[in-house]
């Protein structure tokens, strides 16, 4: 009986280590081949389409953060101007104030 059957030697405990080491790699280029898939399927817009698509989104959007372009918008267009009655509201008996 040789004595490698009854006792490891190192050469016998790093072979598994060396096969998991592989197998962990080989998982690890399968998920990066399913990514990169996964990349290549997704849909692709020209940059030329999308300059344009932001182009005419901005020149038909109007902005009340911009006056320069747009011009002075009054108070009904601009989300963000004061409340035109006073600074508070009642209502229901429950005092609201605007800051």
């Amino acid at each position: 009986m040789s004595s490698n059957n009854h006792h490891p030697t190192p050469a016998n405990l790093i072979r598994p280590h060396k096969q998991s080491m592989a197998e962990l790699k080989l998982r690890r280029l399968t998920e990066h081949n399913a990514r990169l898939r996964e990349d290549l399927a997704r849909p692709r817009v020209r940059v030329s389409e999308a300059s344009l698509g932001l182009i005419k989104y901005c020149t038909g959007t109007r902005d009340p953060m911009l006056p320069s372009i747009w011009g002075p918008s009054g108070k009904h267009g601009d989300p963000f101007s004061p409340p035109e009655k006073g600074c508070c509201t009642r209502k229901w008996n429950t005092l609201y104030i605007y800051a």
